[in-house]
C-alpha cells in the first residue's frame, strides 16, 4: 500500500469520527479553505464509498448464450443491437488506441466489461434491493399529484439553462435503461383517483412501460436483486454523439478527414434524421428537445474542428485515425467541463470547485499540472486523468442507484423567452412543446441557433425541489416513441417512481442508513415546510401513530430534503455522486494509464487542457462573445448584451 493510500485511508477513519457528530457540510472552511476540515472531508468520505457501497451484479446467475438472439432495444439507427450473451469480436491491435464502438476492450483483462448492454451495477448489498410492487400505497400517480406537480415555476437563479440541458447530454451518455417499447401488452394500468384529470382526458387510460427484465437472467433465479441492461455503453465516451455501435457510428460519419456528417444545406447544423422528421441524426435521441439539439450540435462542430487541428498539426490525412483520436479528445473534453465547470456550478460552494478541480488537476492545481505535468502518482495529489487504473476491487458499471439520484426533471421549465442578439426590443416566448421533439429544428431554424443559445444563456432552470416538476413531463409524448393512434402518453413523474419501486431501489430512509447517515424520524426533521404535505401522502403509523417515514420513496425524500448551503441537490444524492463521478474516470483507461501523448497526440492533450465550455462556444459561435466572455463559469447566467450597452 502506498503512503498516499496509507495517508487516505487514516484520512477516512479520522472522518468517520467526526462525521458522527458534524457532517462534512457544517465543518468550517472559510479561513484557509485548500486546508479545511470541509475540503478533507471529501476525499476522506469518498475512500469509505469506494470500500463499502460498491457491488457488483456481473457475476450473477446468466443463461447460456441462445443463437441469434438480439435483444429489443429503443427505436435509434442501429442496425441490430449488441448481444449481450456474446462476447465481443477478437481482439484487434487497433484496440490498444482506440475506443471501439460498443464499449468492449476498454478492459482489456475483461474485453465487456462496460459495453454496450452490460448490467447496471449497485451501490448497497444486494439482499437489500428489492423490489417494490410498483402500485403500491400511494400510487405512482397521487405522488405525481400531490407532493411532484409545479404550482409554480421555482427558478434556479444561479445557473443558466444550459446547466440542465448538459446533465440531460451527459447521462444519456452514460445510462439509458431498455423499456419494453415493442409489447403494448405488457404495459402497466396505473390506478386513478375518480378526480383525477387523467381519467376524463383524452389520454386515459394511464399506464407505464415497465423497463426490460433482463434477458441473461434464468426466469425466477431467486439470487441476488432484479438486473437490468444499459442501452448503450457506460464509459463516458461520448456515446449520444457517437453511438455505441460500428454500424451506427458509420452512418454518421462523413467518410472523410475523420469527420461527423453536417448538414448539406446548413454546414453548422446536423443532418435531419431520416426515420424521425424534426430530430436530428446523431448517436441517441430519446427526449429530445432544444436543449439537447444544441449540445449534440456543439460537440459535433467540435469534434471536426479538432479533426483539422490534428490535420494541420501532423498531416494525417488517415479518415480511422482522425476520427478515432478526435474522438478520444473530445470526449475528455466534455468530461473535463462537467468535472470543473458543470459540477461546481450546481455544486457552489468554494471548497466544490476546489475539490473537482483537484479531482482533474489534483491538490497542487491548473497551472503546476500544465506546467510540470504529474508530480506524484496519486490521484489527490496530480488528479484522476493520467493515474493508475483501480476499478477498487468492483468491476466497472454505474448504478441503480446512481440513475435515481440523476432524476433532476425539475430542472425543465414549460415556459421559454428567447431573444436576440441583435435587436433588444426581440422577445418571443414558447412553451416547451413548441421546441421538443418534431417541432425542434424547425424552431431553431425560425429563432436562428445563435438566438436560442444566447437565450439559454440568459434563463434560469427550475429548482430541483418537490413541487417544481414540468408540467409537459406529466402528459409526455416520447418522440422517440414506436408511433400509434392515439399518441402513448406518460406521466414521467409517476414513472420515476414506479422505476425506483420495480428496480429494487431501497426506500428513501434506509437509502441514507446505507450511505452511513442517520435515519429521519419525522417528516418534519426531513423538511419542515413539506412536512404535513407528506404526512397527507405517506399517512401515519397505525399502531404507534409516528410518521411513515420510512415508507418515504427515494426521489420523494431526495427533492424534500434540505440541501447543503449553496447545493443544487441533497447530500444524500451528493453521497451517490462523489462514489460514482470520480469512478467514471479512474475505472477508464483511456483517462488514467492510457491519458498519454503516445494515445491522444500532444495536440489533443493542449486541446482538452486548454478548452472549456467559453471557448468551445466561441470558437463555433464567435457572436456570443459579449454575452459570455470572461464569467467565472459559463454555466452562471450570462450577460444580456443590450443592457450592457445601455450602462
Amino acid at each position: 500500500m502506498r503512503s498516499s493510500q496509507i495517508f487516505i485511508r487514516s484520512l477516512a477513519f479520522m472522518f468517520r469520527i467526526i462525521n458522527r457528530f458534524v457532517p462534512w457540510h457544517k465543518l468550517p472552511y472559510r479561513i484557509l479553505p485548500r486546508l479545511s476540515l470541509r475540503l478533507w472531508n471529501l476525499p476522506a468520505l469518498r475512500e469509505d464509498l469506494r470500500r463499502w457501497n460498491l457491488y457488483d451484479t456481473g457475476s450473477l446467475p446468466t443463461i447460456p448464450q441462445p443463437k441469434g438472439y438480439t435483444p429489443p432495444s429503443l427505436p435509434t439507427m442501429r442496425l441490430q443491437a449488441p448481444n449481450p450473451f456474446e462476447p465481443p469480436d477478437p481482439f484487434k491491435p487497433e484496440d490498444l488506441r482506440y475506443r471501439r464502438a460498443d464499449g468492449s476492450y476498454n478492459d482489456l483483462q475483461s474485453p465487456s466489461m462496460g459495453s454496450a448492454c452490460s448490467r447496471y451495477g449497485r451501490n448497497f448489498p444486494h439482499e437489500v434491493c428489492v423490489p417494490r410492487d410498483p402500485l403500491e400505497d400511494p400510487s405512482p400517480r397521487e405522488i405525481s399529484n400531490r407532493l411532484m406537480a409545479r404550482d409554480s415555476f421555482k427558478a434556479a437563479a444561479s445557473l443558466n439553462l444550459f446547466a440542465a440541458a448538459w446533465i440531460q447530454f451527459m447521462v444519456h451518455d452514460w445510462a439509458r435503461h431498455v423499456p419494453d417499447v415493442f409489447n403494448p401488452k405488457n404495459r402497466v394500468p396505473i390506478p386513478l383517483r375518480s378526480d383525477d384529470s387523467w381519467v376524463k382526458s383524452e389520454f386515459a387510460p394511464m399506464e407505464i412501460e415497465p423497463t426490460l427484465p433482463d434477458p441473461t437472467r434464468p426466469r425466477g433465479c431467486p439470487a441476488g436483486p432484479p438486473t437490468f441492461l444499459c442501452d448503450g455503453t457506460f464509459w463516458w465516451d461520448g456515446s449520444e454523439i457517437y453511438g455505441n455501435d460500428k454500424d451506427a457510428q458509420l452512418q454518421l460519419r462523413a467518410q472523410m478527414d475523420g469527420k461527423i456528417r453536417m448538414d448539406s444545406k446548413d454546414p453548422k447544423r446536423l443532418p435531419e434524421h431520416p426515420r424521425l422528421p424534426g430530430l436530428d441524426m446523431t448517436g441517441f435521441f430519446g427526449g429530445w428537445w432544444m436543449g439537447l439539439s444544441l449540445l449534440h450540435t456543439l460537440f459535433v462542430l467540435e469534434h471536426n474542428a479538432i479533426c483539422d487541428e490534428l490535420k494541420a498539426q501532423y498531416g494525417w490525412t488517415d479518415d480511422e485515425w482522425l476520427f478515432q483520436t478526435a474522438r478520444l479528445i473530445n470526449a475528455a473534453l466534455m468530461a473535463k467541463i462537467h468535472t470543473v465547470e458543470w459540477t461546481p456550478a450546481i455544486l457552489g460552494q468554494p471548497v466544490l470547485k476546489i475539490g473537482m478541480d483537484a479531482n482533474w488537476w489534483g491538490v497542487f492545481g491548473e497551472q503546476i499540472r500544465k506546467r510540470l505535468g504529474r508530480l506524484s502518482h496519486s490521484e489527490e495529489l496530480s488528479g484522476i486523468p493520467g493515474s493508475e487504473l483501480d476499478h477498487h476491487g468492483v468491476p466497472f458499471s454505474l448504478t441503480e442507484e446512481f440513475v435515481a439520484v440523476y432524476r433532476l426533471h425539475p430542472l425543465i421549465p414549460d415556459q421559454y423567452r428567447f431573444h436576440s442578439l441583435t435587436d433588444p426590443d426581440h422577445a418571443r416566448y414558447l412553451t416547451f412543446d413548441d421546441i421538443q421533439g418534431t417541432k425542434t429544428r424547425d424552431a431553431i431554424t425560425d429563432i436562428r441557433i445563435e438566438n436560442v443559445i444566447y437565450s439559454f444563456g440568459l434563463a434560469h432552470p427550475g429548482a430541483i425541489t418537490l413541487h417544481n416538476y414540468p408540467h409537459f413531463l406529466r402528459q409526455y409524448i416520447p418522440p422517440e416513441h414506436p408511433p400509434q393512434n392515439p399518441p402513448f402518453r406518460m406521466d414521467v413523474a409517476s414513472v420515476d417512481i414506479f422505476r425506483d419501486r420495480e428496480r429494487g431501489i431501497p426506500p428513501y430512509n434506509t437509502f441514507r442508513e446505507l450511505l452511513r447517515m442517520p435515519r429521519v424520524k419525522t417528516f418534519k426533521e426531513l423538511n419542515p415546510k413539506w412536512a404535513d404535505e407528506l404526512r397527507r401522502v405517506y399517512g401515519r403509523s397505525d399502531v404507534d401513530g409516528t410518521d411513515n417515514v420510512d415508507l418515504i420513496d427515494p426521489m420523494v425524500g431526495l427533492l424534500a430534503e434540505e440541501a447543503p448551503e449553496s447545493f443544487g441537490f441533497s447530500d444524500t444524492a451528493f453521497r451517490i455522486f462523489i462514489v460514482m463521478a470520480s469512478r467514471r474516470l479512474k475505472s477508464d483507461r483511456f483517462f488514467t494509464t492510457d491519458y498519454r501523448p503516445e494515445v491522444y497526440t500532444q495536440a489533443g492533450l493542449d486541446w482538452i487542457n486548454d478548452n472549456g465550455f467559453e471557448s468551445v462556444l466561441l470558437r463555433h459561435y464567435p457572436a456570443l462573445g459579449p454575452a459570455v466572455h470572461g464569467l467565472a463559469n459559463p454555466f452562471h447566467p450570462w450577460r444580456n448584451v443590450h443592457e450592457a450597452v445601455a450602462a
